[in-house]
């Protein structure tokens, strides 16, 4: 195949990250020189359960990947010829084996589906691929006058991290615009600074190393221009735009654009409109991401084979674990452990990869189309109150249901003080 393993052939879908430690999930295949034999082959074999599949062309590579609420039905439906869509067409035209496997839930399946698209890559799918949409991650930091810039994956001392928002063009703008508003400078970590309150023996006058500090959109750190506290107040400033905690910028950006237009100033107030829609669209991308992380923090139950129960894991919109509901002493106990490891205090991680956005994306799709599932899901206090966790209830128990954003503040707060 030609993707993430290389020439390496396709051999089965694998392990799962999203399933139950200890089950191996169980696949099938069936394999037919033509369509015709195909569709007998599910026809006869397939249930009707949720699940993935996966179609494998003549030279043994997964060529597409895809998941349904009920397999029999979903892959009969490629077979249709005169109700297929063309794409479906040309799938089955270059198929020569089937592979399905069972799930217990839907939820369950666009999980796996996701994880399969991620890890195979499949030439035919299209949604899903991890080199389909770049991203990139809006962070604050290098020292010793920090300033917001884009990062691929974001380094070990960056004092914040946000995002990731795509990367593009627009992504750019806004980076720069952003530090142009809070007079943040942004040139190479080989210009030097020199802050006016940093003593000097025999002090001598420095230029400034662009026009930045002469237009008024840089205090200009480089030539003595401000101290390091005042560079502080503006550094503090941006962080709380980029958390969403202080909208001022764009407040003010807007008035003075409605009061330009108004007076007739018409260069100004598309100027000012530019400013505005680009800090404005770098804040929405912002905060899709952190509604999906922040709303999304809770055991979901949902059924699990025959009549057993799952529960998933859910931190900050990323499925951490998948746990079946205990119903031992001894499954309680690790139950409880798993929910201290996925939602303690210290449960925080480096900003999530390209693959943990989608996961997070999807489960906030998931909820937004099925609102009605929230009432599956349940705090982990309460979780951990009906297991009957040693101290249950009291507060002795803290769990993270912010962390990244706790770490940030606590982050700017002891590096700038």
């Amino acid at each position: 195949m030609t993707g993430l393993f290389g020439n390496v052939p396709f051999s089965g879908f694998g392990r799962s990250r999203f399933g139950v430690v200890g089950r191996a999930p169980v696949t099938e295949r069936a394999a037919a020189s033509s369509g015709q034999l195909l569709r007998r082959a599910v026809r006869s074999r397939c249930p009707r359960q949720p699940g993935v599949y996966g179609m494998v062309d003549q030279h043994g590579t997964l060529i597409y990947v895809g998941k349904a609420k009920c397999l029999r039905t979903r892959l009969a439906s490629y077979f249709r010829t005169k109700s297929r869509d063309p794409k479906a067409g040309r799938i089955v035209q270059a198929t020569r084996g089937l592979i399905w496997e069972c799930l217990p839930s839907e939820f369950a399946a666009l999980l796996r589906e996701l994880e399969l698209i991620h890890r195979w890559r499949p030439r035919f799918n299209v949604q899903g691929q991890p080199t389909r949409y770049r991203r990139t991650y809006v962070c604050l930091g290098r020292q010793p006058a920090p300033y917001v810039y884009l990062a691929r994956r974001p380094a070990r001392d960056v004092l914040a991290s946000f995002g990731p928002v795509p990367a593009s063009r627009r992504a750019r703008e806004a980076v720069r615009r952003l530090n142009d508003w809070y007079q943040l400078r942004d040139c190479s970590r080989a210009q030097v600074m020199h802050f006016a309150d940093q003593g000097e023996l025999f002090p001598v006058i420095r230029a400034a190393g662009c026009l930045r500090h002469e237009i008024g959109t840089c205090l200009g750190p480089c030539s003595g221009g401000c101290t390091s506290a005042s560079y502080t107040v503006q550094l503090q400033a941006v962080h709380a735009f980029l958390t969403g905690t202080d909208t001022t910028a764009l407040d003010t950006l807007h008035r003075d654009m409605m009061t330009a237009a108004a007076e007739q100033q018409f260069e100004q107030a598309a100027a000012l409109r530019d400013r505005w829609e680009a800090l404005d669209w770098l804040r929405t991308q912002l905060d899709r991401i952190r509604r999906a992380q922040d709303e999304h923090s809770f055991v979901y139950k949902m059924p699990g084979p025959g009549r057993s129960e799952l529960w998933y894991a859910v931190h900050r919109g990323q499925v951490k674990a998948v746990l079946p509901a205990p119903r031992t002493e001894k499954a309680k106990q690790a139950a409880l452990s798993k929910i201290e490891q996925v939602f303690g205090a210290g449960a925080w991680a480096e900003p999530a990869s390209v693959e943990e956005v989608d996961v997070v994306l999807l489960v906030a799709a998931w909820f937004r189309r099925h609102p009605d599932e929230r009432n599956r899901t349940a705090a982990p206090e309460a979780i951990l109150s009906a297991l009957g966790g040693e101290n249950a209830g009291s507060g002795s128990r803290h769990f993270n249901h912010d962390a990244r954003d706790v770490v940030a503040r606590v982050a700017i707060e002891c590096e700038l003080a």
